[in-house]
């Protein structure tokens, strides 16, 4: 489940990273509006932890931004304002639940808990692409009705190709939501990793799917998932592309 939090009191955001992290979230922190809207355009959070006070865009900006486009993100607005009228614009904005300051942090956890039980009741927790189904909720991957087993960041990085599905995901990208990393840092994880689930997805459909290569290449950009495993016959030849030998990466580093 990923969290983002939206606060410009950088000791109190990091201290909720921190503290949700333990609880077992993927979490992110951003200190301003304009950043945060970005964030939540790229990565796709499940739960939104939003202060008010916000430089650039403040939190009631944000969250009808949020709403207009379509974001389904659930909402916890985090304010100091005690005032009623406050709350009310909140809720009519489109929030889920306010949380006045100060509060303790097992309140905090206890309503997210509740908002994600709630949005579990409502949101589509399977994806599908082709044969594949990813069930978010119990991490099980199904290829044409047979079970997947992966590693948590294997079942990341496909969650993420998932829910971009029909869009190219750049390697800077994939580094920011699946390993939370700089996307200048140096390193080929991903490619790595690509190789892991390309593999262990090839391995699970029938002949004709696990040829046809479901995850495409798109040189010097990044991934895309392609649709050709759907339809291709079994007979029609399969242009497949020559990888080049991929440094070993000692996977406990970033599992």
């Amino acid at each position: 489940m990923r969290i983002l939090v939206v606060e410009d009191e950088r000791s109190l955001g990091a201290f909720l990273k921190i503290g949700l992290e333990r609880e077992g979230y993927c979490v992110q922190f951003e200190a301003d509006g304009e950043r945060a809207l970005q964030r939540i355009a790229t990565w796709h959070p499940e739960l939104v932890l939003l202060d008010l006070s916000l430089p650039k865009r403040d939190g009631l900006e944000v969250l009808a931004e949020m709403r207009a486009r379509h974001d389904d993100a659930s909402v916890l607005v985090l304010t100091g304002r005690s005032d009623a009228d406050v709350q009310v614009q909140c809720l009519d904005l489109g929030a889920d639940d306010c949380l006045i300051k100060p509060f303790s942090f097992q309140e905090l956890a206890a309503r997210c808990r509740a908002l994600i039980r709630r949005r579990g009741q409502i949101a589509n927790a399977v994806l599908r692409h082709c044969d594949v189904e990813l069930h978010r909720i119990s991490h099980r991957v199904l290829r044409g009705g047979q079970t997947i087993d992966l590693t948590a960041k294997e079942f990341s990085l496909l969650e993420a190709l998932m829910l971009h599905r029909g869009e190219c995901v750049g390697r800077s990208q994939l580094l920011t939501e699946v390993w939370q990393m700089s996307p200048e840092a140096v390193t080929n994880v991903v490619d790595v990793y690509i190789t892991y689930l390309r593999r262990k997805l090839n391995a699970g459909g029938n002949a004709c799917d696990a040829n046809s290569g479901l995850i495409r290449t798109v040189r010097g950009m990044g991934y895309s998932l392609c649709d050709a495993g759907c339809n291709l016959s079994m007979h029609k030849p399969v242009k497949r592309e020559v990888m080049g030998r991929v440094p070993v990466v000692a996977e406990a580093a970033y599992a």
